[in-house]
């Protein structure tokens, strides 16, 4: 669980026996291409990292699957409202290619933050990640163009373009996979 480890480290400062203590409560979970590790509709009680793999959030909004985001290597990944209030999900989250995840419990998780500190700690930094990464998603959507969104995603991520099929990420960028090649080639042009 390496990469787990070198996660928490990167982000806090912590000793080693409170990241054993952390470790420890997580699981190694391996899931095939094209399975659910969460599905609309249900409660999702699971958080993973992502130590291989890509995995999709997606929902089907008048009968169009909608991409709202795609995880990569070293990443958390849950539906968050659902993990927190034991509430309604919101989000099918499928693997896209065989994943191996690392996945702690949502008691686990609690019993964690209350047993814990550096836990808790650690959970902060990943909780304004994900409003930081929500809130950077719509304002790209409201203020860049699809060419720009399309651009920094490439220049964060270029890796999506090698192991997810375009269709997603057309639809993650909020654009038609049309639109995407005609990026994909204005680029590959300009580039030439």
């Amino acid at each position: 669980m390496e990469p787990l480890r070198c996660c928490i480290s990167d982000k806090i400062n912590i000793d080693n026996d409170s990241l054993d203590s952390i470790i420890s409560y997580f699981e190694i979970i391996k899931i095939k291409k094209g399975a659910f590790f969460s599905e609309s509709g249900k409660i999702c009680r699971k958080m993973a990292f992502i130590e291989s793999g890509y995995l999709r959030m997606y929902d089907i909004a008048e009968g169009k699957e909608i991409t709202f985001w795609i995880g990569s290597n070293g990443k958390f990944i849950t539906s968050l409202s659902s993990f927190i209030f034991e509430s309604e999900n919101y989000w099918n989250i499928q693997a896209l290619t065989d994943c191996t995840l690392y996945v702690i419990s949502r008691e686990n998780h609690f019993k964690l933050c209350k047993e814990q500190p550096k836990w808790l700690e650690f959970d902060n930094v990943l909780l304004a990640h994900s409003f930081a990464l929500l809130e950077r998603s719509m304002f790209a959507q409201l203020h860049t163009t699809a060419q720009q969104r399309f651009e920094t995603l490439l220049k964060e991520e270029p890796a999506l373009f090698n192991h997810v099929p375009l269709q997603h990420i057309a639809s993650m960028l909020g654009i038609t996979p049309e639109s995407l090649s005609r990026l994909r080639n204005k680029l590959a042009q300009s580039n030439s």
